[in-house]
């Protein structure tokens, strides 16, 4: 994983100082090298932070082709790059490095842009052709890492991350529309929350000539519709064993690394099964490293500890204390560059910190597991509400009912909590409303209840359901598919690129210059499941039965009965004795919220005066809303937005 900047100029040379401070943005990404090229013309810079992972001594970026008409600048990693590398050494190419990152450059001289099919893994690149005098731009499938680009003085830039945009002179200002669709609808898949920087969304490509550009899907998910999933049955046995087959493929091909490979500890079943399949290939005992909480319903350390032992892996606590979060609140919202809902993003800045203080640059983790296999809560609400014909009402509310009073702590962030906003259009275009989307909507309505006046009234009518829905092949992608896969897709192309893999991954994993590898977000893995039933995913209430049984045989007991316990750290209304606390309400009280164009800081105040007389539960559905609230107020002090 590295951090990589790219300017392509229409009418002037490119600054090579601007690049040069582009580059050092990035250098958290990759401390073990930086280097910058700039084409004959001046028209086309690249920049290359490195951390090193294959290759150590030789794969240093850019990396030219045997002619030098292309230049190549990666982020990432491609799984089974040797197989790939041995079949162009036999059509004739040479290589310059041992590194994963060059054979992107050598597909590309065969096949262009369709190139893409044959790349496995996560990653985001820029090439150069300098024959065709064409920009490729390129990220993974998922948005496992990021890609962003503006436009600015007739250069189109690019970068890993907002900041190296700001530092090659990119203004750095709020996008007050953006920060309103961001605070009522879905996060879309192309917009960020600053004025002019957008994203290249996930499965995409871009082309930029000194004339145009232009956005190209070449990934999607492609679920099969109900009719043609119930129109070839199979024993569930024959989908657990493809299953199984898959995920461990996708576990041992991120083994190939030249330096040692920990592992993201969790009490949950994506993290565990991870580990579980890697000690079966590692030739040592790997380390696995786990956040501890003091409040019990957080901590699930003693549920890691057993599953480590299970393992035969050594077994790191990280404790986590909520003056922690305060202390390093700052640092992780600038990483982040997006509004936090949870402290959980904060924990895992803390535990990246933690593994690379060990000596450690690679680490699995399970993220991407809950996207395919139904792993939330609202996920299961919508099995129970949509997915099963013919069930009794009254048992319908009885396992919803059950399903909210075994999940407390996933209040108002992962189910719904109060007056929610009208839904009516969702329903109309997709025939159902997922019940993540009644969860943004109830947390909607309560940001609204805090934005001012006149922010409001300047886009009194908008519609955030209906613009983000407006992005989508409905016809395509989620007409006659099963509602749960239908909620399956919308959340993995808003809420896991745009949040997930942000504060859960590569931002707060890279902070620390830590590669994150993500078995679950392996695309023939995710392609395996493109046909299987439903009922697969979620069996009455049980979320991830394939999971569970796919890998029984390398899980304890413990965690293969467990039902899912999201990753959160303890909200910081319920703790009002604690540091992180009192740092919301000076911060929400002070003149860093005065300054902010979006809230009614008077609102807030009565809000934060009726924290102590709310119920536990209460102050849980409103933290995420005051987090977003606090994150606002460190993003615009840390980038001096205007």
């Amino acid at each position: 994983m590295c951090g990589i900047a790219a300017f392509f100029a229409c009418n002037q040379p490119v600054a090579q100082a601007a690049l040069q401070r582009a580059t050092a943005a990035l250098q958290h990404r990759g401390p073990d090298n930086q280097h910058q090229w700039v084409s004959a013309d001046g028209r086309v810079g690249l920049g290359h932070a490195r951390l090193s992972i294959i290759d150590l001594r030789g794969g240093d970026q850019p990396i030219a082709s045997e002619d030098e008409s292309l230049h190549l600048i990666v982020n990432g990693e491609f799984y089974d790059f040797e197989r790939i590398r041995g079949e162009l050494e036999a059509r004739g190419h040479r290589f310059r490095t041992h590194s994963d990152s060059e054979i992107a450059l050598h597909l590309y001289e065969d096949f262009g842009a369709h190139c893409l099919p044959q790349l496995r893994g996560e990653f985001a690149f820029v090439l150069w052709d300098r024959n065709n005098q064409t920009l490729f731009a390129v990220r993974d499938r998922f948005g496992i890492k990021p890609l962003f680009y503006a436009w600015h003085n007739d250069t189109l830039y690019l970068a890993s991350e907002v900041k190296a945009l700001f530092a090659a002179g990119v203004p750095a200002r709020w996008d007050h529309p953006s920060f309103y669709h961001h605070a009522t609808g879905p996060a879309l898949s192309d917009r960020t929350l600053f004025e002019g920087v957008l994203q290249v969304p996930p499965g995409h490509y871009l082309l930029a000539t000194r004339n145009s550009f232009r956005l190209l899907r070449y990934w999607d998910f492609d679920y099969a519709t109900a009719a043609e999933i119930a129109a070839s049955p199979r024993d569930d046995q024959s989908y657990i064993e493809q299953f199984r087959a898959a995920l461990d493929e996708a576990v041992r091909l991120r083994m190939r690394a030249d330096v040692p490979v920990g592992c993201y500890l969790s009490g949950g079943l994506d993290s565990c099964a991870v580990l579980g399949l890697a000690a079966r290939y590692a030739r040592e005992p790997i380390h696995a490293f786990t956040l501890t909480f003091e409040q019990a319903a957080y901590d699930e350390s003693k549920i890691a500890a057993e599953m480590a032992a299970h393992a035969g892996a050594k077994f790191y606590p990280i404790p986590i204390q909520q003056a922690d979060l305060a202390d390093h609140f700052s640092d992780a919202i600038w990483h982040a560059e997006t509004l936090f809902y949870n402290g959980h993003g904060i924990s895992k800045y803390l535990l990246s910190r933690a593994v690379r203080e060990a000596g450690y640059k690679v680490v699995y983790t399970g993220e991407g597991s809950d996207e395919l296999l139904g792993g939330y809560a609202h996920f299961r609400s919508d099995m129970v509400r949509y997915n099963t014909q013919g069930q009794n009402p009254a048992e319908v509310r009885r396992l919803l009912q059950e399903l909210e009073d075994s999940n407390p702590v996933s209040r108002g962030l992962l189910l719904p909590d109060g007056e929610a906003l009208p839904m009516d259009g969702v329903e109309r275009t997709l025939g159902f409303v997922p019940t993540w989307f009644e969860i943004g909507a109830t947390m909607a309505a309560k940001r609204l209840a805090l934005l001012a006046d006149d922010f409001k009234a300047t886009f009194a009518g908008g519609n955030g359901a209906r613009v983000f829905l407006n992005q989508f092949d409905v016809p395509g992608q989620l007409a006659g598919r099963d509602p749960l896969n239908q909620s399956l897709y919308l959340w993995s192309r808003s809420a896991l690129p745009n949040y997930l893999l942000v504060l859960l991954g590569d931002r707060m994993e890279m902070a620390h210059s830590i590669e994150g590898r993500l078995p679950f977000l392996d695309h023939h893995v995710v392609e395996s499941l493109r046909r299987i039933p439903v009922s697969l995913k979620i069996r009455g209430v049980t979320e991830k039965f394939l999971l569970r049984e796919a890998t029984r045989d390398v899980i304890t007991d413990t965690v293969y009965r467990r039902q899912k316990h999201p990753f959160l750290s303890p909200p910081v209304t319920t703790l009002p004795s604690e540091r992180f606390h009192q740092m919301l309400q000076d911060t929400l009280r002070g003149p860093a919220l005065a300054g902010l164009p979006f809230y009614d800081q008077k609102r807030i105040a009565a809000l934060l005066d009726r924290l102590p007389a709310m119920t536990d539960a209460d102050r849980v559905a409103w933290d995420p809303v005051l987090m977003s609230v606090l994150s606002a107020c460190v993003l615009q002090e840390r980038f001096g937005l205007s």
